[in-house]
C-alpha cells in the first residue's frame, strides 16, 4: 500500500551492480542509489506515506518533526508538496547546510537542545500546544513501511539478491526493509550496520554493553535511544548487526567518490564499510547495499577527502 501512495511522488531509484567494489570486495555487489532522492535521502519515502494518510483535521493543523537533517527535509519537502504547515525542531549542532535546506522548503525551523533526545522532547512539547501531528522519523509504522519500500524496489529491480546490508540508527529504514524482504524471499540475509561510537541498536537487540561516544560523521545514525517498534522487527527478521569505525566510514565515502562517482554521506556509506571491514562473511554471495543519503557537510567531505589521498 505505501509503494502505491508513493507512486510518482518519489523516484525510482537506480539499483545497479558494481563491477569494480564486486572485484575488490569478491562479492556482487549492487547499489541502491537513495541519494538520488530530491531531498537525497531515502527518508522521503517514510514521510510521503505517513503525510499522505493524514486526516482533514490533521492536515488543518499541520505537521511537527525532529531530526537532525534528512528526515527534516522529507517532511518539510512532501509538506510543502501537499500544502501542509511544516515545523521541524532540530539540535544545535544541525550542519547549517541541512538548515538551510530545510527552511528551503518552506518549513519552519526551530533550534533547540544539544541532543536529539532534547530536541524530540521539545517537538512533542510544541506538537501538544499547536495540535500539530507528530511526525517520528523511525518509531512509527507508516514512516517504517515507507521506507521498506526501497526494498521492494530492489527485490524488484535485482531478485536474485542474497543479502541486503543496512545503515541503522533508530530502525527505520531495516525494520521496513526486513518486513518486505523476508515476505518477497524469506532465505534473504539482512545485516544492519551501526558506527561503533552509536551502538544502541546493537546494545539493545544483542544485550551488549558497548559504550557510547559524543559524535560520529555518521550523524544521520548517530541515534542515542533505538525505536520500540524497529526494535521489535529487527530482533525478529534481521540476520545480524554490525559495528564498523569511523575510519572504515570514511573509506568507503572516498572509494564511492573515486570509483562510483556518486557522494554518500556518512550514514550512506555504513554499509559499503561492513562489506569492507568483513569480506569473508559476504563472499561469493549478491549483496545488496543503500545508499540511503548524500546530504554531507561539505567542511568535512574536504576532510575525509584530504585524509583518504595521505
Amino acid at each position: 500500500e505505501a509503494a502505491a501512495r508513493l507512486q510518482g511522488h518519489l523516484v525510482h531509484t537506480p539499483c545497479v551492480a558494481s563491477k569494480t567494489l564486486s572485484d575488490i570486495t569478491g562479492t556482487q555487489v549492487f547499489l541502491k542509489f537513495e541519494n538520488q532522492q530530491f531531498t537525497a535521502s531515502f527518508k522521503e519515502r517514510g514521510a510521503c506515506n505517513k503525510l499522505s494518510q493524514l486526516d482533514a483535521q490533521e492536515r488543518q493543523r499541520g505537521v511537527i518533526a525532529m531530526s537532525a537533517g534528512n528526515h527534516a527535509q522529507g517532511v518539510a519537502y512532501h509538506a510543502q508538496r501537499l500544502g501542509l504547515r511544516a515545523v521541524i525542531v532540530m539540535p544545535r549542532f544541525t550542519p547549517g547546510v541541512k538548515v538551510e535546506r530545510t527552511r528551503g522548503f518552506g518549513a519552519e525551523v526551530v533550534l533547540h537542545g544539544d541532543t536529539l533526545d532534547e530536541a524530540r522532547a521539545h517537538a512533542m512539547a510544541l506538537a501538544a500546544q499547536q495540535g500539530l501531528t507528530f511526525v517520528h522519523p523511525y518509531d512509527d509504522a507508516q514512516v517504517a513501511a515507507g521506507q521498506g519500500t526501497v526494498a521492494l524496489e530492489m527485490l524488484d529491480d535485482v531478485p536474485q539478491l542474497d543479502a541486503l546490508i543496512v545503515a541503522v540508527g533508530g530502525g527505520g529504514l531495516i525494520a521496513g526493509m526486513a518486513t518486505a524482504a523476508k515476505a518477497l524471499k524469506p532465505g534473504i540475509e539482512i545485516v544492519g550496520v551501526q558506527t561503533s561510537r552509536f551502538p544502541a541498536m546493537v546494545n539493545a537487540v544483542k544485550g551488549t554493553r558497548h559504550p557510547q561516544g559524543g559524535s560520529s560523521i555518521a550523524e544521520g545514525i548517530a541515534v542515542g535511544t533505538p525505536g520500540q517498534l524497529p526494535r521489535a522487527i529487527i530482533a525478529r527478521l534481521v540476520d545480524d548487526l554490525v559495528l564498523v569505525e569511523e575510519g572504515d566510514i570514511e573509506q568507503a565515502i572516498v572509494m564511492l567518490l573515486e570509483i562510483e562517482k556518486t557522494l554518500v554521506e556518512g550514514a550512506g556509506a555504513a554499509g559499503l564499510a561492513a562489506l569492507l571491514k568483513y569480506p569473508e562473511r559476504f563472499r561469493g554471495k549478491r549483496v545488496g547495499l543503500v545508499l540511503c543519503g548524500g546530504n554531507i557537510d561539505p567542511l568535512l567531505l574536504a576532510a575525509i577527502i584530504e585524509r583518504g589521498m595521505v
